[in-house]
């Protein structure tokens, strides 16, 4: 699988924002609820097909879990020239500090090759987490 190809180097984005889901957390039972909106920006003149994901989420405690799956949200979305995916998802950690970063799998649709795009860390933090 070959990194981002050089015509859509700068041109495909990843922009994640997390929130903390107080009301579905439940600090007695090590359970802390997290919910990321993605939003996939596709600046290049090519569309794109995301296929497939992969995630490594490290909890605080230094667990470390990866996530392997296609698509996103049970979707395989074409993101054409100019355009943008969006969708919201959630992870579940045993404490409240953690971080995700990954990879998305896409194809160029025109010629079908395979190429990844990096997902840059982001920090997961439960109300009043200084670290």
């Amino acid at each position: 699988m070959s990194r981002l190809p050089e015509a859509l180097r700068g041109e495909i984005q990843v922009e994640v924002l997390p929130e903390f889901r107080e009301e579905e957390s439940s600090p007695e039972e090590a359970r802390y609820v997290f919910s990321y909106t993605v939003t996939v920006y596709n600046a290049s003149r090519y569309s794109i097909q995301l296929m497939a994901r992969h995630w490594k989420i490290t909890q605080g405690s230094g667990k470390v879990q990866e996530v392997r799956g296609k698509g996103v949200v049970g979707q395989q979305p074409v993101i054409g020239p100019g355009q943008h995916f969006r969708y919201t998802s959630r992870a579940i950690l045993d404490g409240p500090v953690g971080v995700m970063e990954g990879d998305y799998t896409c194809v160029d649709t025109a010629s079908q090759r395979p190429f990844e795009v990096p997902i840059a860390p982001f920090r997961l933090a439960g109300p009043n987490q200084v670290h």
